[in-house]
């Protein structure tokens, strides 16, 4: 008997895309993610690069991008030692989905700022 696939659906409480989406639909998340566009960073130019982003959320950020594989870390042995994180490969295919929701957000702000204004 042939096994049945099922599609994902994020509407499911129980489906893992959920998660992923979770993570990925982040604020936080998806400027890391385009701060590391050109390549690996430390952590005080990310820090510098995603203005808002406070130490602490920019650490748990990284954190769980790495995690989840989405993200690497490198510990360069020197004194002190220095950290860099760049994208892995998973990272990199969020690129074109991450600067496209990026320039529709550039594109239609003012849009939804007038809205906002209106409430």
């Amino acid at each position: 008997m042939e096994e049945k696939s099922f599609a994902p659906d994020v509407f499911n409480a129980e489906c893992p895309a959920r998660k992923t989406l979770n993570l990925v639909a982040d604020k936080w998340t998806m400027l890391i993610i385009l701060a590391l566009l050109r390549g690996s960073r430390r952590h005080g130019e990310l820090r510098r690069k995603v203005e808002g982003i406070s130490q602490k959320m920019l650490t748990q950020t990284l954190r769980r991008l790495e995690a989840d594989g989405l993200v690497s870390r490198t510990v360069i042995e020197s004194r002190p030692p220095q950290v860099t994180y760049s994208l892995t490969t998973l990272g990199e295919s969020l690129l074109e989905p991450v600067q496209a929701l990026t320039k529709w957000a550039q594109e239609h702000s003012d849009e939804v700022e007038m809205r906002w204004q209106k409430k």
